[in-house]
Order: structure tokens, then C-alpha cells, then sequence
């Protein structure tokens, strides 16, 4: 009969795979987890500069020293002016203004501002959602700009490093696009900004940012701003955005030419004024407006980071998980933890691997599911075999009491054949005796036959290799059969052995298996019982089942024995120091046999009054069974 389902261990395997699988990507989408991935993230990124390349990009930088010698934050209009004045002359590309312009000031500076954006090119303003409000340059000055762009930094950073700014932001049925993406479309010269749910699109240059969270750009940060104050220093620079201050630039003017056909970016970094500045992978603080400028250059080279897809990673952790579990399902030794420490090792690289080809893959996740289901495959392993273990040595013991059982039962049949061909050898019998001896020694010789086949088939029974037979027969003969056999045994110890009644009652199964567990119960009741004593056998049927009772006025047992007296190789007390040779099987396999045959076992004993065993047994009926296949038979209209 082929087994349905997997086996019960099979099954318990599966689902501690399964079960630490789900637990270590519940372990990814925690806090914690997501500053292991930041860290590692920094780590990789620091591990892979960017290629060394000339920035387009100049940073303009209005700092603490400008604001003191030009009349503090109060005179930022007059400031930005004189910016523009200065940077004007040498036709930049571009000039973003990292500044928010949105309340009107003094009229003289608005006015002077304003004419300065008038005679600059390309300049780009910002703005920002702020107090459920969009804060858009005013008009006058808004009016001079080829775009507005907003300068969102990333709040969702929990350990405020900035990694990556939105691209895009939408409030109150307004988007702008950040301030870095609009340079980036001046300086192509690009009209449109083409958009799918994934990525957009420039010109010639995909932008892989996805429409969910704003549209999210990964920032790779060039290395950390170097203070270049003349303008030999600042065209030699490269891999770095030069940053200048606007102090420096006005006491020394030949640094302006540092800024022709440059990406201009204007903002404020001030320590007492503002404090717009933030922390980066690489590890220093930046200004706000330094972000905007490493952005653009990010989008400039055209080179991203692009997060996996959710899919990717879970179908690396399943299948980092699935190797686990075949792993030390099929293999063994030192080679199952030799491949596990390699599979191990591929979920620690595979996360430097995709970032090294630009994919920013998760790393606690597939690290914690990777180790959750070596760990948990490799324990429930070990704890396999020593339960193998235990259980071999289990078997060993069995088949040693096994065999001394069945030399001890076969000793009987084996002394009649021995005897009787002594006999036959020594003496010199007439015909009628070698007759009588030579029928004992072949009805010896078949019963001990049957007993081992007996003896195999409850050892198949019980391994679950055998199917029983079904064949109706009494109970009566049977139980004769078991008293013809039983006698003697009583004979010898003067006990009596009745019949209750008539012994009725049929039922179906197996008839060799059933003759062994009944006269397994006789000999039992003999050889526990004192001489002079008498075992009573009885059938009572009743409805659906048939009971067959044998009853002793032998040792008994305690209530506590009771419990245990059908588990395998177990005796009682009792029995052990009574000097009755047992092997503490033979009731074991009467409780296998009965409920194989759908039936049950109940015992009762008293110390030192007796016991009864009574096998429960489903009833045979004939008749019942007739009705029941004529209910079967498709009815004939008469």
C-alpha cells in the first residue's frame, strides 16, 4: 500500500524549515534590520567609490564669514545679488538657488535681486511644502526663473544619513520636480520629462526611479568637498565638486572663472544661521545645497543605484532556505556542514556582489533566513539521528528479547521432534508406534512451523509489511484449538481450565494471528497462576462486538502496572520474582493483534486474587452482511 502523505518526520522537517524561513524574513522587515542594511549599505558604498571623472558642477557657498562681512542673513537678498553679479559675467550653464524666496522683503533688495536673476541665464529657483502650504518664490522673482525645484532631503533616513532625495514631489494637487533634476534638464536642454511607473526619462538618460515614495534617487556622493581657493586648484579637481566661498570669491575675483559653463549651485551653510547640513555615507557633514549638487552629478554620469525587486530577494531567500534543507536532509558528515559554511558565505556576498553591478540588495534578511535555516535544519538533524540512535538500539534490544522468545516457545515442539526420533532409533517399536510416534513427531513439526511463521508475521505486523487476512470463522474452534495446545501445561501444575458457556460468537480477520494472542493469554494465565487454581475462558457476544474473557486466580497486579502492562518488554514485579521465564512481549503483540482487528483490550486485576484479560472484538453476522450486500444490488421494478 503506497503511503499519501509524507512521513511525520518529513512533514516536522519541512515545516522547521518553513517555520525559520518565515521567521528570519519577518527578522528583515524590522528596525533593526534596517540599520544593519544602512550600515552595510555605507560600507559597500565606501568600498566603491565613484570612477574618478571632471564634475560639471560648482558649488557657491554662502557661510559664516560672507554672512558677517555682508550684514548677516538679514541682507541674504543683497547677498544672492551680488552672487549673481559676480558669476554672470562668465555665462555659466545654469544657477540654482538653493534659497527659499517665498515672503517679499526690503523693496530696494527684491528690486536688486531681481534684476540679477534678470541678467543671469538658466536660473533655477526652489520652493518647498511647508505648513500644509506650497512656498514658491515670489512673482517678481519667480518670473526670471526657467524652473522651480523643490529641496526635499530624505526624511525617511532613521539614522539621518543621507542616501537618497526624492525626485519628485506632489501636495495639494502640485508636483515639482527636486531642484537637482531640474539642472539636470537645463543642462541637456530637455523641454519634457518623459515618465513611466518605473523610471524617467531625459534625452538619452533612464532614470531607474520608481513612482513609489516620490520617485527615489540613490545619491553616489562623490568624495568630501576640498576648500580650493585658487583657480588652478579648481579646474585640477576631479572626483570632488569644488566649493567656494562667496567671501573668497569677492576678495578674489580671478577665482570666477572657476565657474564658466559650470552648473552653479547657490545655497547657505551656516552653522548659527541655518543649519541645513547633513550626514553622508562617506561619513562628514554636507550642506543641503552639496546634495543638491552631488545629485545632479549623479544624474550627470548616468551611472545608478537601483534597488532589488522584493520578488528577487525572496526568491534568493527561498532558495537559500530550500539548499538548507536538502542539504542536511540528503547528505551527512563533515560535507553537510563543509557546503553549509559555503552557503552561508554566499548570502554574506551576494549583497557585495549586486552592489558591485549597481543593485543595492537587502542584507539582513537573506543573512538572517540563511542562518535560521542552517541552524534550525542542522539541530533538528542531530536530534534526528540520536532519536535514530536511541531507536536502533531499541530494535537491537527487541530482536535480542525477539529471539530469546522464540527459542523459549520453540523449545516445546523441538523436545517432542528430539524425543520421538530417539525413540524411533533406540527401540525396536512395532509398526502401530512408529505409526503414532512418527504422526506426533509431523504435527510437531507442523506446529512448530507455524509458530515462526507466526512469530513473522507479527514482527511484519508490527513494522506495518503485513495486510491481515479476512475470513469469517468461530470463535469456538479457535479458543479448542488454544485448549488442546494448553493442556498439558496446565496438567502439570494441577490447573484446571474451564469452558464458560458455549463459547458463541464469530468474527472476521486473521485466524493464525488471533489463535496466537488467545493461547499468548492461556499460557499466561498458567504460568502465573499458583497450582491447585483454576482459569476460566469465557465469550459473551452482544451486538456488534464479542467478548472473549480469560480469567486467572493468579498474582494480579497493582493499578500502576496496569498502565503499562501492554508496552513491549515490560514485566511486573511480580512476574520477575516469580522465576517465570518471559521476554515481556508476548501481551504487547496480543494488543497489536486486537487492534488490528479494529478491536481493544481491557484488563482488571486484584494482587493476589487474579486477573482478566478480555479481547473486544468486532462481531461477525452473516446475515447482517447478506442484508448488507442485498442493499448494495440495483433495485428491478416487478
Amino acid at each position: 500500500m503506497k503511503r499519501r502523505w509524507p512521513a511525520k518526520s518529513t512533514l516536522g522537517y519541512t515545516a522547521v524549515i518553513v517555520g525559520c524561513f518565515a521567521l528570519g524574513m519577518l527578522a528583515g522587515f524590522t528596525s533593526f534590520a534596517n540599520e544593519v542594511d544602512s550600515a552595510m549599505y555605507d560600507w559597500m558604498f565606501r568600498l566603491n567609490p565613484p570612477q574618478a571623472a571632471s564634475t560639471q558642477s560648482i558649488v557657491l557657498m554662502i557661510d559664516d564669514p560672507t554672512l558677517k562681512d555682508l550684514g548677516g542673513i538679514r541682507s541674504l537678498r543683497s547677498i544672492l545679488a551680488k552672487a549673481l553679479s559676480r558669476i554672470s559675467t562668465v555665462q555659466p550653464k545654469l544657477v540654482a538657488i538653493d534659497v527659499i524666496l517665498t515672503d517679499p522683503g526690503d523693496p530696494s533688495e527684491d528690486e536688486r535681486l531681481e534684476n540679477a536673476l534678470k541678467a543671469t541665464p538658466n536660473v533655477i529657483l526652489a520652493t518647498d511644502f511647508s505648513n500644509d502650504a506650497w512656498e514658491d518664490p515670489i512673482p517678481g522673482l519667480r518670473r526670471w526663473a526657467v524652473a522651480v525645484g523643490t529641496t526635499l532631503a530624505d526624511e525617511k533616513s532613521l539614522d539621518g544619513v543621507t542616501r537618497q532625495i526624492p525626485l519628485e514631489e506632489a501636495e495639494r494637487r502640485e508636483r515639482h520636480w527636486a531642484l537637482s533634476l531640474e539642472a539636470f534638464r537645463v543642462a541637456r536642454g530637455v523641454t519634457r520629462i518623459l515618465e513611466t511607473p518605473d523610471d524617467l526619462q531625459l534625452g538619452s538618460t533612464v532614470i531607474p526611479a520608481r513612482r513609489k515614495d516620490n520617485r527615489p534617487l540613490r545619491i553616489r556622493y562623490l568624495r568630501d568637498r576640498s576648500p580650493a581657493l585658487s583657480l588652478k586648484d579648481l579646474l585640477a579637481q576631479r572626483d570632488v565638486i569644488p566649493t567656494v566661498s562667496l567671501k573668497d570669491l569677492l576678495a578674489q575675483p580671478e577665482l570666477v572663472e572657476g565657474f564658466r559653463g559650470k552648473a552653479v549651485f547657490v545655497g547657505v551653510y551656516s552653522n548659527t544661521a541655518a543649519r541645513d547640513h547633513v550626514v553622508t555615507p562617506w561619513g562628514g557633514h554636507m550642506a543641503g545645497v552639496e546634495v543638491n549638487a552631488q545629485a545632479f552629478e549623479t544624474l550627470q554620469r548616468g551611472i545608478f543605484y537601483v534597488d532589488s525587486r522584493n520578488d528577487t530577494m525572496l526568491a534568493f531567500c527561498i532558495a537559500v532556505a530550500v539548499c538548507a534543507g536538502l542539504l542536511f536532509a540528503v547528505t551527512g558528515g563533515w560535507i553537510t556542514y563543509g557546503l553549509a559554511a559555503l552557503l552561508l558565505l554566499a548570502a554574506h556576498t551576494v549583497p557585495f556582489l549586486f552592489f558591485h553591478r549597481g543593485i543595492v540588495f537587502p542584507y539582513f534578511a537573506p543573512l538572517s533566513s540563511a542562518w535560521l535555516t542552517v541552524a534550525g535544519a542542522a539541530i533538528y538533524q542531530h536530534f534526528v539521528v540520536r532519536r535514530q540512535l536511541f531507536k536502533s538500539e531499541d530494535q537491537r534490544t527487541r530482536y535480542r528479547q525477539a529471539i530469546h522468545f522464540v527459542t523459549h516457545e520453540m523449545r516445546t515442539p523441538l523436545t517432542a521432534i528430539q524425543g520421538s526420533s530417539e525413540l524411533i532409533g533406540r527401540y525396536n517399536l512395532n509398526d502401530d508406534k512408529r505409526k503414532q510416534i512418527a504422526q506426533m513427531i509431523n504435527s510437531e513439526s507442523k506446529r512448530l512451523a507455524r509458530m515462526i511463521q507466526t512469530f513473522l508475521d507479527i514482527e511484519r505486523l508490527t513494522d506495518g509489511q503485513i495486510e491481515l487476512k479476512r475470513e469469517p470463522f468461530d470463535l469456538k474452534e479457535v479458543v479448542n484449538s488454544c485448549l488442546d495446545r494448553a493442556c498439558p501445561i496446565a496438567e502439570r501444575k494441577h490447573i484446571a481450565l474451564h469452558v464458560d458457556g458455549g463459547l458463541e460468537g464469530s468474527v472476521r480477520g486473521d485466524r493464525e494471528l488471533l489463535e496466537y494472542a488467545i493461547y499468548n493469554l492461556l499460557t499466561n494465565a498458567v504460568k502465573y497462576s499458583s497450582s491447585d487454581t483454576e482459569v476460566l475462558i469465557s465469550t459473551r457476544p452482544g451486538g456488534d462486538q464479542v467478548r472473549l474473557s480469560v480469567r486467572d486466580q493468579g498474582m494480579g497486579m497493582e493499578p500502576k502496572e496496569l498502565k503499562k502492562i501492554f508496552q513491549k518488554f515490560y514485566r511486573t514485579k511480580r512476574a520477575e520474582a516469580s522465576g517465570e521465564q518471559g521476554s515481556g512481549i508476548g501481551l504487547s503483540l496480543v494488543d497489536q493483534i486486537v487492534q488490528h482487528h479494529k478491536g481493544n483490550m481491557e484488563v482488571t486485576s486484584v494482587p493476589g486474587e487474579g486477573s482478566c484479560f478480555t479481547m473486544v472484538l468486532p462481531a461477525f453476522s452473516p446475515v447482517k452482511v447478506k442484508e448488507e450486500a442485498g442493499s448494495l444490488m440495483p433495485s428491478r421494478d416487478r
